[in-house]
C-alpha cells in the first residue's frame, strides 16, 4: 500500500499506487483510483516537481484528464517557461478527505516536491473515514490512526479481504457509478449545524490539516493550500430541519405563506414571511435560502450572500463545506511560514455574477465547470508567483485570456463531464427529472462522449477514433488538439510530442511546431528531431536558437545532407546581426544576410532583409535584382 510504485513500462520512473486509497476503505469495493502521472525516480536538474493532494474536485470531476486545474495549471506553466520541466503529479482521489491528504503528504516528503497543493474540505463528513461515513471506523482519531497504520500489514489485509468475501457471500451491495457511490458513501444524512457530529467533523478537519502542515513545514516545503468554493446561490439546501414543537406550527404556516407569495412573484411579502418565519426558528436551512433568494432578487446582495452562505452551513446533508472549515484553512496558514493561503474563493466571487458563487462556476454542489477549473487553476498560478516559485523573466507569460482559448480540451471530454453531471443529478440527493431531449446524441463528438460515459469506450479509444476522425475530415486544428491533450495524459511519450509538431506544422504554426519538437528532443534526441529544429528556427530567422540542433545533426548525421555548408552559413549570419546591431543602417550587412538565407533556399529569410534594404535604399539593386529571382519562375522550382 505504498504511496508510489515503480512505473510498469519504466523502471526509471514511479507512479501513483493504484492501491493506495485501499488503506482508507473498509469496503475495498469503493476504493477508488486516482492518476496515473510517471515522474523519474531521481529528478532532472531542469525540473519543478508539484504535488496536488485533494479529493473529487482536486481530481477534476467530471471531466478528469485535462479538465483538472492542475493540467490547466500544468499548460500554463510549460508553455510560459518551455525551457523548464515540470511534474504535476496529481494524488488525488474521489470519495477520501484530511485523513489521506495527511496520509499521503507523510509518503511524498522523500520524492524531491518542489511545492504541494492541497484543494481539501468537501469530503469531510462523507468521505472515506468521515465521521458521517459509511466507511466512518471510530469517532475516536486516535483509534483511526492506530487502524490506519496496522492496516499496512499483510496480516490485517488478509483479514480485510476476508471480511470483504464474506460481506459480498451475504449480498452487500455493490457500489457504482454516478450519484449511487455518493448514497453509498453516506451513513449520517442529517446532521444538525453545531451538532455533536458537526463538530467532531470540524475538529477532524483541523486536526489533520495541522498535522499535515506541520509535517511539510518541518522539510521547509513550500504548501499552497486553497479555500473551498460551493454552488450558495443556485443550490437550495438538501436538509432542512423541522422547528421545535412549541414553534412547528405557526413556523410551518408562516413560512408556507413565504412560499406561496414567491411563486406568485410578491417579492416583499415573500420576504416578510420568510423573516417572520425566521424569527420563530433560524435554523431552518430552506427558509435562510429563500430569504437570501427574496433578498437577490430585491437587489439586497449584501444581505442575500449572508443568507446564502448561512442557509448551506445549516443543510443537514454536508456534501458542501461550512464556512469554518475556510477559516481553519486561514488561521493555520498563518501559523506555518512555508504554507500560502490561495483565495480561491474570492476569485471565483470575482467572476460571479454579484460576486456570489453559483451556476455561472459550479455544475451541481461542489465541483466546476472547465472555466471554473480554469480559475482554479489560475488561483494557484498566481499564488506561486507571488511566493516566487516561478519568476518570470522575459515577459512571456500565457495569460488567463490566452489559457482559456488555447487549453486542449477535446469536446468529447467537455460533452463527458455534462453527460455525468446530468447522470449525478437523476440520482439521490437531486433527483431531478430529466426528459430525454436533455441531451442529443447525433454528432461524432456526442456519440463518442455517451460511450464513454457508458463505459463502451475507454478514454484513450474514444480520443482515438476522435482524431481519426479530424483527419479524414481534414479538421487538422482539432486533429492536433486530441494530440495535445494525449501530450498532456502521456507526458512521457515521445510519440505525441512529435506528432503534435508535426501537425502545427502543416498549420503553419512554426512557434507551436518548435515547442513540441523541443520537448520530444529533449525526451529521445534524433537527428531528424534536431533537422526539424535548426530548419524551423531558420526560417523564423533565429539563428543562434538553430545553431546548438545544427551541431548535434552534424554529430549525427547519417544522412546526405551536406550540413557543413548550412553550419558554416548560420554562424556567418549570426556574425553579420552581431555587427547589423551596431550599424542598423549598414545596407552591405543586410545585403549579405540576405545572400547568405538565399544560399540556404529561405526565401523567407532572405525577402525579410531584403525589404530591410529597401525601406533604406528603394533603388538598391543587388536587392532589387534578388526581388526580381526570388519573384522568378526558376526559383518556385527550388526548395523552400
Amino acid at each position: 500500500m505504498d504511496l508510489f510504485v515503480e512505473c510498469p513500462d519504466d523502471k526509471d520512473y514511479y507512479v501513483l499506487n493504484p492501491d493506495a486509497s485501499r488503506k482508507y476503505f473498509t469496503n475495498q469495493k469503493i476504493a477508488t483510483r486516482g492518476n496515473v502521472e510517471p515522474f523519474k525516480k531521481k529528478k532532472d536538474k531542469n525540473t519543478m516537481r508539484i504535488f496536488v493532494l485533494g479529493e473529487s474536485t482536486t481530481i477534476g470531476y467530471p471531466y478528469f484528464h485535462n479538465g483538472s486545474f492542475h493540467r490547466w495549471l500544468q499548460y500554463r506553466l510549460t508553455h510560459t517557461f518551455p525551457d523548464r520541466n515540470f511534474d504535476v503529479i496529481n494524488l488525488s482521489l474521489t470519495a477520501v478527505n484530511s485523513y489521506t491528504t495527511y496520509g499521503f503528504a507523510r509518503e511524498l516528503i522523500d520524492y524531491e516536491p518542489d511545492a504541494v497543493l492541497i484543494y481539501t474540505g468537501h469530503n469531510e463528513y462523507y468521505g472515506a473515514l468521515g465521521v458521517g461515513s459509511t466507511e466512518q471506523i471510530s469517532g475516536i482519531p486516535q483509534l483511526v490512526d492506530l487502524i490506519l497504520y496496522l492496516r499496512q500489514f499483510r496480516l490485517v489485509q488478509l483479514l480485510t479481504n476476508g471480511y470483504e468475501t464474506i460481506r459480498r457471500s451475504i449480498g452487500g451491495e455493490e457500489p457504482s457509478a454516478g450519484g449511487t457511490r455518493m448514497k453509498l458513501m453516506v451513513a449520517d444524512q442529517q446532521i444538525p449545524y453545531q451538532s455533536m457530529l458537526y463538530k467532531q467533523g470540524v475538529e477532524q478537519f483541523r486536526r489533520n490539516m495541522d498535522r499535515t502542515l506541520q509535517l511539510l513545514a518541518k522539510r521547509a516545503i513550500p504548501v499552497f493550500v486553497s479555500n473551498l468554493v460551493s454552488n450558495e446561490k443556485d443550490l437550495k439546501p438538501f436538509v432542512s430541519f423541522p422547528a421545535e414543537t412549541g414553534n412547528l406550527l405557526p413556523f410551518n404556516k408562516t413560512y408556507n405563506l413565504g412560499l406561496t407569495a414567491l411563486t406568485r412573484g410578491n417579492l416583499p411579502l415573500a420576504y416578510s414571511y420568510f423573516n417572520a418565519a425566521n424569527r420563530l426558528d433560524s435554523s431552518h436551512a430552506l427558509c435562510t435560502y429563500y430569504l437570501g433568494r427574496t433578498a437577490y432578487l430585491q437587489g439586497n446582495l449584501g444581505q442575500a450572500k449572508r443568507y446564502f452562505s448561512r442557509a448551506k452551513d445549516l443543510d443537514g446533508l454536508r456534501f458542501r463545506a461550512p464556512d469554518v472549515l475556510n477559516t481553519i484553512i486561514r488561521q493555520l496558514c498563518q501559523q506555518y511560514k512555508n504554507t500560502h493561503f490561495v483565495d480561491t474563493k474570492a476569485l471565483f466571487e470575482s467572476h460571479s455574477v454579484n460576486s456570489i458563487i453559483g451556476d455561472e462556476l459550479i455544475l451541481e454542489h461542489v465541483h466546476p465547470d472547465l472555466k471554473g477549473y480554469a480559475l482554479l487553476s489560475d488561483a494557484f498560478y498566481n499564488a506561486l508567483k507571488q511566493a516566487k516559485l516561478i519568476t518570470l523573466q522575459d515577459g512571456q507569460e500565457m495569460s488567463l485570456a490566452q489559457l482559456l482559448r488555447d487549453m486542449p480540451i477535446t469536446k468529447v471530454d467537455s460533452l463527458a463531464g455534462l453527460y455525468k453531471v446530468a447522470n449525478l443529478k437523476r440520482n439521490w440527493p437531486f433527483n431531478e427529472a430529466m426528459s430525454a431531449q436533455s441531451f442529443a446524441v447525433e454528432s461524432v463528438e456526442e456519440k463518442l462522449a455517451y460511450s464513454l460515459v457508458k463505459q463502451q469506450l475507454s478514454w484513450s479509444d474514444a480520443l482515438s477514433d476522435l482524431y481519426d476522425f479530424y483527419m479524414r475530415s481534414r479538421a487538422l486544428s482539432k486533429a492536433r488538439q486530441v494530440v495535445e491533450t494525449l501530450v498532456l495524459e502521456y507526458s512521457t511519450d515521445v510519440r505525441y510530442y512529435e506528432k503534435a509538431a508535426m501537425l502545427s506544422g502543416e498549420l503553419n504554426d512554426r512557434e507551436t511546431a518548435i515547442f513540441y519538437f523541443k520537448k520530444a528532443f529533449a525526451l529521445a534526441p534524433t537527428f531528424d528531431k534536431a533537422r526539424h529544429l535548426f530548419v524551423l528556427y531558420l526560417q523564423l530567422d533565429r539563428p543562434s536558437e538553430a545553431l546548438p540542433y545544427l551541431n548535434y545533426a552534424s554529430q549525427n548525421n547519417q544522412s546526405q545532407f551536406d550540413l557543413g555548408s548550412v553550419k558554416a552559413t548560420t554562424e556567418q549570419i549570426i556574425s553579420l546581426k552581431q555587427r547589423y546591431l551596431i550599424d542598423s543602417t549598414n545596407v552591405s550587412l543586410l545585403n549579405q544576410i540576405a545572400n547568405a538565407y538565399y544560399r540556404m533556399d529561405n526565401a523567407k529569410g532572405a525577402s525579410k532583409y531584403i525589404q530591410k534594404v529597401l525601406r533604406i535604399d528603394a533603388a538598391n539593386k543587388e536587392a532589387l535584382s534578388m526581388v526580381a529571382y526570388l519573384n522568378s519562375n526558376r526559383w518556385e522550382g527550388r526548395t523552400r
